[in-house]
C-alpha cells in the first residue's frame, strides 16, 4: 500500500473504528525524515508537526523577517493524543488548540501537556485533509493496545520510491524499503513516550511548520548540524559535556558542521540512498568532502548545476546572520534540498562557475529560461535551544552574531567551492 492510498483510507474514516468526531487529523510519519531524535509527522500536503517546546515555538514567533526566508512558515499549534483503534492498532491524532479554552502555554511547563479540551472548530485544511476521526473516551483501556511492532506502523509510512540505509551501524535494514528508515525509528520513539503518559489522558502540544519538501517530487536533503556548541545555555554540566564531547570527536569542531542525515534519489536505480547521525558523527574533513560530494550525485553524474543556486543561498544566509547580533542557534540544523528528478533540467553553463562568480548576485534569466534552473532550498530548523538579547528573559546575553554557526557556513561554502574547481 502506497502512502497516498493509506492517507485515504484514513480520510475515509476505515482505519480509526467506530466513535468518531469531526475535527480530528490522523497524522502520518513524515516519510523524508532525515535526521533529528524527535518525530516529525505529515499533518497536509504542505505542513508537518512536531513535538512543541516553548522556547522553540517563542522563536518562530519573534523571527526577524530577514530570517523567514530560511525558516519554514510557523502556522501555529494543535493538540495530538494517543489513540487506538478497533483492531488493536496505534495512532497519532491532531485536534484543534484554542487559547480562548484557558490553556495559554505560557503558563504551561515545556513538555507539559494540559487535559484534553473538546473543540467543535476545525481548522483551516486543504482539500486532501482527514475530517473523521475517533474521539477517545473513558472506556478506552492503553494496556490491550498492541506493541511497537505493529506492521500497520509500517505500512502508514510507505511511499512509491523505495528508500536504502547505507549504514551498518544504526541497526537499520540495508535493504530496499519503502520509507526512510530514520522516520519509523523516530516514529516508533515518539509512540513509545506518548504511550507511556497515556494513562493520564493527556495531550500533547504539536507545532505546525510549513513541509519545507512539499513542492519537490524526488527530494534530496542534508541535514547538517551547525555550529562549533550545540548545547544550550540552560544545559546541566552533564549534558554540556557530552555535547563538547561530540563536538570535539566530530567535525562540528574542525568545520563547525557536521552531517545528521541525508538521503539522495538515484536516477539509475530509482531509489534513495540514505545515511544517518551516526554516518556523519564519524566523518573526517576529508569524509564530510566526500558526503557533500555523494549528496550531489545522482547515481549517474554530479549535478553540477547545483553548485551556483546552493552557493548563492549560503552565502545569502551568511550574510543575513552576521547582522542578527547576540543571536545564538545552539544545536540548530541546516536543510540543503534540491529536486532530485533530472530528466528535463540541463546545466546553466557547460563551464563551471568560476569561484568570484558565485558571490556575485546571479543575472536573471529570460522567462522562457527559468525552466533550466534546479530547483534549490535552504532552510534553519530546530530552534529549542536558540536565544538572543532580551528573549525569555534569559541571563546569558551574547556579544555580537552567531561566529560557530557563521563558520560551519564558511566551511561548507568552502569545501562545496573546491568540488566544484575540482569536478570543472
Amino acid at each position: 500500500m502506497c502512502l497516498s492510498q493509506t492517507m485515504e483510507v484514513g480520510k475515509q474514516g476505515k482505519s480509526l473504528g467506530p466513535g468518531r468526531s469531526k475535527g480530528g487529523v490522523l497524522l502520518q510519519p513524515f516519510v523524508h525524515q532525515v535526521g533529528g531524535h524527535t518525530s516529525m509527522m505529515r499533518y497536509d500536503d504542505h505542513t508537518i508537526c512536531k513535538p512543541l517546546i516553548q522556547r522553540e515555538q517563542r522563536f518562530y514567533e519573534s523571527l526577524p523577517p530577514e530570517m523567514k526566508e530560511f525558516t519554514p512558515e510557523y502556522k501555529g499549534v494543535v493538540l495530538v493524543c494517543f489513540e487506538g483503534d478497533s483492531d488493536g492498532y496505534i495512532h497519532l491524532v491532531a485536534y484543534p488548540y484554542e487559547d480562548s479554552e484557558g490553556m495559554d502555554h505560557e503558563e504551561v511547563p515545556e513538555r507539559d501537556q494540559p487535559r484534553r479540551k473538546h473543540s467543535r472548530r476545525s481548522l483551516h485544511r486543504s482539500s486532501s485533509d482527514h475530517k473523521e476521526e475517533r474521539v477517545p473516551h473513558d472506556g478506552d483501556n492503553s494496556e490491550s493496545i498492541q506493541e511497537l511492532k505493529s506492521p500497520r506502523v509500517e505500512q502508514q509510512i510507505q511511499s512509491d520510491v523505495p528508500f536504502q540505509m547505507l549504514d551498518g551501524n544504526s541497526g537499520l535494514s540495508s535493504e530496499k524499503i519503502s520509507y526512510n528508515p530514520w522516520s519509523l525509528r523516530c516514529h516508533k520513539q515518539q509512540l513509545s513516550r506518548m504511550r507511556s503518559e497515556s494513562k493520564d489522558r493527556k495531550l500533547h502540544k504539536f507545532l505546525l511548520l510549513e513541509n519545507v519538501v512539499h513542492k519537490f517530487e524526488y527530494p534530496c536533503i542534508l541535514d547538517l548540524k551547525m555550529g562549533t556548541r550545540q548545547h544550550g545555555d540552560d544545559a546541566s554540566e552533564e549534558k554540556a559535556a557530552r555535547q563538547m564531547k561530540k563536538c570535539e570527536q566530530s567535525t562540528s569542531g574542525t568545520l563547525g558542521v557536521r552531517v545528521c542525515g541525508m538521503q539522495v534519489y538515484q536516477i539509475d536505480t530509482g531509489h534513495y540512498l540514505c545515511r544517518n547521525k551516526y554516518y556523519g558523527r564519524g566523518l573526517s574533513t576529508e569524509g564530510f568532502k566526500h558526503a557533500l560530494y555523494q549528496f550531489l550525485h545522482n547515481g549517474t553524474h554530479l549535478r553540477k548545476d547545483l553548485f551556483k543556486p546552493i552557493l548563492g543561498k549560503l552565502l545569502s544566509l551568511k550574510n543575513v546572520l552576521e547582522r542578527q547580533a547576540s543571536y545564538r542557534f545552539y544545536s540548530s540544523s541546516l536543510l540543503v534540498i534540491y529536486e532530485g528528478k533530472d530528466e528535463t533540467a540541463e546545466p546553466l553553463s557547460n563551464k563551471a562557475t568560476d569561484a568570484a562568480d558565485v558571490h556575485a548576485a546571479p543575472a536573471p534569466l529570460p522567462e522562457d529560461n527559468t525552466r533550466l534552473l534546479p530547483n534549490v532550498d535552504v532552510r534553519m530548523i530546530d530552534f529549542a535551544h536558540s536565544t538572543y538579547k532580551g528573549f525569555r528573559d534569559d541571563q546569558t546575553v551574547h556579544d555580537g552574531p552567531d561566529r560557530g554557526y557563521v563558520f560551519g557556513l564558511e566551511s561548507l561554502i568552502d569545501i562545496l567551492e573546491c568540488i566544484q574547481v575540482e569536478n570543472q
